[in-house]
């Protein structure tokens, strides 16, 4: 039988491949029999239909914690001029005011979740831009299109603003309360400012008061003397914020002096944050020459301290970031394409066995999403490949895969990008 189509019902998946790290078991890969029936993992049983998976390796639906659906697919008319991130930053902002209007954020955002869906994710985290008056614009929209996915992908928002527009009395507050009523995440971008440590606290205080977990952009620059994750870290103790924080980026402490980098993670380590790496946006971005400057091979990958920080037991997620554009030119919110990247760049490989968390369990805990599950009792949630090891998974895209919701095959076709073409006038 062809393992690529299932059979419906109950039925057997014998001789699949899976992380042991899954199963709570040591070691590297081990062999896994998974009985499906009721659109649940469930105890083995007599009489059902059997499947020989030749070894697939196989894995729970992925959560990605770090998107921007808004942003989406953007690129064809408005690309980034040179490729660095001051041209993402000016190119999304004149994109963002001649064109986010409700009908363009639905579009883009269903075309992605659509994507995402058939990649085999099951829950997303985005941040959306929400500088007055977008985020009364993006907000609504994004609670429609969490109702339309219930039961396909769990959506949480997380607002984004630049921490210079962050105050316990002003603008920011009625986004806290918008951010409140949706159910969402506050967040904000953290960079040098003169009274950043006031803002922080009125951040605290704000997501404090509406008990709103907290997910910060945070030092996304090859300049060392940015060093804003030691200021967050250390107000998470001053104040006692309980709530879950999250910290993405985190790329000027690759750059750091060694002493600096380590006693900033062992802050973060003690106030208990999560980290979530976006490598393939931040390689993308950073070490880049200007436009205009001769060309330049850059010197570093982009990415933070992932090793480290988890020798120290912080809670380290990958994500996909930007997709389509101008802060990233490429992507589809495809796990596995993320899990091979992040393994490349960040040298996850002759590592520990247990990575494959980063792009399972971790962010779910750090999101509280369902945790991933293959065992009996589970939802029948699961990502098969035709690849039996790491290598062959990470040496061709996995297009083949198989994605199972409920215990059912779903139709993996992807949308048409002519489908955005009428959004794409030139902004």
């Amino acid at each position: 039988m062809d393992f690529r189509v299932l059979p419906s019902g109950a039925y057997v998946l014998r001789n699949l491949t899976t992380p042991a790290c899954l199963l709570g078991q040591p070691g590297d890969l081990i062999p896994l029999t998974l009985v499906v029936e009721g659109g649940r993992i469930a105890q083995p049983r007599a009489g059902l239909a059997e499947v020989d998976m030749q070894g697939a390796m196989v894995f729970p639906a992925f959560t990605d914690m770090h998107t921007h659906l808004d942003k989406g697919h953007i690129w064809p008319r408005s690309p980034n001029p040179d490729g660095t991130f001051m041209g993402a930053l000016t190119t999304v902002g004149a994109d963002r005011a001649a064109h986010w209007s409700a009908e363009d954020l639905r579009a883009r955002m269903d075309f992605a979740l659509r994507s995402a869906f058939a990649h085999g994710t099951r829950a997303i985290r985005t941040h959306l831009d929400s500088l007055p008056p977008q985020d009364a614009i993006s907000f609504p929209v994004f609670r429609e299109m969490r109702d339309e996915w219930c039961g396909r992908i769990d959506l949480q928002a997380s607002c984004l603003v630049g921490v210079d527009g962050v105050s316990g009395d002003g603008a920011y507050v009625q986004t806290a309360d918008i951010v409140a009523e949706s159910g969402g995440v506050l967040g904000c971008v953290t960079y040098p400012v003169p009274d950043l440590r006031a803002r922080l606290l009125a951040f605290f205080r704000l997501a404090a008061k509406r008990g709103l977990h907290a997910d910060f952009h945070v030092d996304e620059t090859g300049d060392a003397s940015v060093a804003t994750l030691k200021l967050i870290a250390e107000l998470v103790l001053e104040t006692g914020f309980d709530a879950p924080v999250t910290v993405g980026h985190c790329c000027s402490l690759a750059v750091q002096p060694e002493d600096e980098a380590l006693a900033t993670l062992d802050l973060v380590a003690k106030a208990g944050l999560n980290v979530v790496s976006l490598p393939m946006c931040n390689m993308y971005l950073q070490d880049r020459s200007p436009q205009g400057a001769p060309p330049r091979t850059p010197r570093w990958r982009g990415v933070t301290l992932v090793h480290e920080m988890k020798a120290r037991g912080i809670n380290v997620s990958f994500a996909s970031d930007n997709t389509r554009d101008p802060f990233y030119a490429y992507g589809d919110l495809d796990m596995i394409e993320v899990m091979r990247e992040a393994t490349r760049i960040a040298h996850l490989d002759h590592s520990r066995a247990d990575w494959v968390q980063a792009f399972l369990t971790n962010p779910a805990k750090a999101c509280g999403f369902a945790a991933p599950s293959l065992s009996p009792g589970a939802p029948a949630d699961l990502v098969i490949t035709r690849a039996r090891g790491w290598t062959e998974l990470f040496s061709r895209p996995q297009s083949d895969r198989i994605v199972l919701r409920g215990g059912h095959q779903i139709d993996r076709t992807l949308p048409d990008y002519a489908e955005l073409d009428h959004l794409m006038r030139p902004a």
